[in-house]
């Protein structure tokens, strides 16, 4: 029987690009197409595993002009599976557009056109990149693999021995990219009930249509195509831990048949009226201000208060000080002893600019610019300049002063910058002032929540509704 070839996810609008390059690379892969986030998310739900890679392009409709759509996409694939491989493969190919894609955790930016020959060896060493970080087994250490020294950390390993053997739920809240899934399987490994199954459900990965089956199971005949009876995740977990990642993506209705589990441990399969048991410990995980989902009525408030009994907060890698360094050292050791390359070194000023750059894209970022990294510079050692060209620098002002004006005023005072405005420009026009200000903000708050509206509403102090508004007036 011939090996399965890995899944490749390609995620572009243009018929003539995806025809191309499913003829080039079906040797390779099993390619599958979707030409926007919505079918491909579609598509996503529909596969039995997630792909193993993903192409995409940033001018996704219904804004091909812009970046944002496929922005989106690379946050939502990460959400689906945090293994995945992704290369963005666009003609919107400006400095900007490229740091903050490898940001957000593309592994690398491709510029249309490019060579099909050099994408199909891209592709092939992001599968042995993955490969590689399958071996590893955090489990092993003494920590459960969480790197660093310092105090967030520290406390943050306490909770979790502290926290392990309760039956209690545990909500694990943190960034894109932070470590919230090596946090929850540590509340198990650290239990009592390791030398039980650990299983994960991604709830943004499930189709509403089936989750209740996924979760609970379903008797035979209880849909079209239910063949046989099958148990669901809280079945075969018996008395071990269940992680539910990305709790926020769950649908209303399912929130109110996970709360019954959680307030009295029954549950029923599809079909069936038979009530049935569960023993297990729940551990859900999101990236979402749940709090305010709740304020917003897309996540019930029992649900959330049920849920987070005990709430740990997965501290992102800027809060982390020297941190950065001790987890540089350890990842370039591993992806060099593990591809069979020279690590690279970091020369004084590259050192020292690694050390106060922010990692928007947290502990996902810095290992995907180490992979680059080793790619580009094996047993080199890099400068100052090479290491800024993986940073997304443009960013890094607006995590510095968490929004404020500093970066417009070097002193810090607006009434000094309205007067240098005012002498140097004559006739100015407040109103529009006031407009490119409030753009500016919004836009950075976005920037700064991935996309995510209820996030950035909050860092601006409105409300969603409000927010939502204001980005339909600028976009006319």
């Amino acid at each position: 029987m011939a090996e399965a070839l890995p899944v490749l996810m390609i995620i572009d609008d243009d018929p003539l690009i995806t025809d191309t390059l499913h003829f080039v690379l079906s040797k390779h892969f099993e390619v599958c197409v979707a030409d926007s986030r919505e079918q491909a998310k579609s598509l996503l739900r529909q596969l039995d595993n997630p792909p193993a890679l993903a192409l995409v392009d940033l001018g996704l409709p219904p804004m091909q002009h812009k970046p944002d759509e496929g922005f989106k996409m690379i946050g939502e694939l990460l959400a689906h599976s945090a293994n995945i491989k992704i290369h963005v493969l666009s003609g919107q190919s400006d400095d900007e557009n490229v740091k903050h894609a490898l940001a957000l955790g593309a592994l690398d930016f491709i510029p249309k056109p490019c060579d099909a020959d050099r994408l199909q060896e891209l592709l092939v060493n992001s599968l042995k990149v993955q490969s590689v970080e399958l071996t590893e087994k955090p489990e092993e250490d003494e920590n459960g693999g969480i790197i660093g020294e310092s105090l967030p950390l520290k406390t943050l390993i306490t909770q979790i021995r502290q926290f392990a053997d309760s039956p209690f739920p545990v909500l694990v809240e943190g960034e894109s990219g932070s470590g919230k899934e090596r946090t929850a399987a540590n509340f198990h490994h650290f239990s009592k009930r390791a030398k039980h199954p650990y299983l994960s459900i991604n709830c943004a990965a499930i189709s509403p249509m089936l989750a209740e089956s996924i979760m609970f199971g379903h008797a035979k005949g209880a849909f079209t195509g239910a063949n046989n009876s099958n148990s669901g995740y809280f079945e075969d977990v018996g008395e071990g831990t269940l992680f539910l990642d990305e709790i926020g993506e769950l649908p209303l209705e399912m929130q109110a048949k996970l709360l019954r589990v959680l307030e009295n441990g029954e549950y029923t399969r599809v079909g069936e009226t038979k009530v049935r048991k569960s023993k297990a410990r729940i551990v859900a995980a999101t990236n979402r201000d749940l709090r305010a989902e709740v304020r917003e009525g897309n996540f019930r408030a029992d649900l959330y208060h049920r849920l987070s009994v005990f709430a740990v907060k997965v501290p992102p890698l800027r809060d982390l000080g020297d941190d950065s360094l001790i987890l540089l050292d350890h990842f370039n050791s591993f992806y060099a002893r593990e591809t069979g390359q020279k690590a690279f070194k970091l020369n004084e000023k590259a050192k020292k600019r690694w050390t106060v750059y922010h990692f928007p894209g947290n502990v996902r970022e810095l290992r995907n610019i180490i992979i680059r990294l080793i790619a580009k510079y094996a047993g080199q050692t890099v400068d100052e300049k090479q290491l800024d060209a993986e940073f997304d620098l443009s960013r890094q002002s607006e995590v510095e002063t968490g929004g404020a004006a500093a970066p417009l005023v070097e002193s810090g005072d607006l009434s000094s910058y309205a007067l240098q405005h005012l002498q140097n420009q004559a006739n100015v026009n407040l109103d529009q002032v006031l407009k490119q200000w409030e753009k500016a903000y919004v836009d950075a708050a976005m920037r700064t929540t991935h996309g995510n509206l209820s996030q950035a509403a909050k860092l601006l102090g409105i409300n969603r509704t409000t927010l939502y508004s204001r980005i339909q007036l600028q976009e006319k």
